[in-house]
């Protein structure tokens, strides 16, 4: 496995790179998810290459920037296990140099749920996975599910700008009591991660009323709220049915229609979502 720190390095390695290539970017901090996106990667490609990357262009000025967990040398050697054929790890200033003054907005699929409660947050992600994508050149990009708005995002982006990378989806793991795994949960303490199991409680319990035949959303997100609520420590953000692709709201949720949750427990945020199917 070769690390590679800058971006002039890189494209030097670029042409010699076997194709096609998966290309897996992260913020580091890896675990369980991160290893099943890597591993979706590998069986597909002929190269596969992850990024570490803290991202300071998709944190707002109050979120967890300089506290947000990184431990490099413990990614690197996940990577490694998992048959990653290049790290890409560049510096902030190598990314975003001085008088770097672009940034990409996607539109209406970045402006509603994330996009309403942390506004600048997708500017930051489109405008880094774009520039992954021009300095990688990859084939394939894998996301996971648990960020569903994030992938939408991508694939507009992906589409709109015409950057020929086919983004592939990669379910979301969960721990065994069904807590979506998330490098933030390491924030949590042993009475928030129990309010916690709520989020994802309330997902799998609204995916049998689907199955029992509630359509209604106002009905779905009802009863979800109200499962939410029994725990005092939880405060909603939001509960969303929605198109995958759009993320706009819909009346009746039908096989593919996403309900997504997102809340505070202490200091933390977290999301969650279920594929109705």
């Amino acid at each position: 496995m070769k690390i590679v720190d800058s971006i002039s390095k890189y494209r030097g390695l670029l042409e010699s790179i076997p194709r096609p290539t998966g290309l897996v970017p992260t913020m580091g901090y890896l675990h369980e998810g991160h290893r099943s996106i890597v591993r979706e990667a590998r069986l597909a490609n002929a190269s596969v290459i992850a990024t570490i990357f803290v991202n300071p262009r998709q944190f707002s000025p109050a979120e967890d920037f300089e506290e947000y967990p990184r431990d490099p040398e413990a990614d690197i050697e996940l990577l490694d296990s998992e048959g990653v054929d290049f790290v890409f790890m560049p510096s902030v200033e190598d990314m975003y140099p001085d008088g770097f003054d672009t940034t990409i907005n996607v539109g209406s699929v970045a402006a509603r749920l994330e996009g309403k409660y942390r506004p600048s947050h997708f500017h930051g992600v489109a405008t880094v996975v774009c520039k992954l994508f021009c300095i990688c050149r990859p084939d394939r990009a894998y996301f996971g599910q648990k960020d569903i708005q994030q992938c939408a995002v991508v694939d507009r982006l992906n589409t709109d700008l015409n950057l020929g990378v086919k983004v592939v989806v990669v379910p979301t793991v969960r721990d065994d009591d069904g807590l979506a795994i998330s490098s933030r949960n390491v924030y949590l303490s042993s009475d928030e991660r129990d309010a916690a199991l709520f989020i994802s409680r309330s997902l799998f319990h609204v995916l049998e009323m689907w199955r029992s035949g509630e359509e209604r959303s106002n009905m779905l997100k009802s009863y979800t709220r109200t499962v939410l609520e029994l725990s005092s420590l939880l405060s909603i953000d939001y509960v969303s049915i929605a198109d995958p692709q759009s993320i706009e709201e819909v009346e009746r949720a039908t096989t593919g229609s996403v309900v997504a949750i997102a809340a505070r427990i202490g200091k933390t945020r977290l999301i969650d979502n279920i594929t109705l199917d």
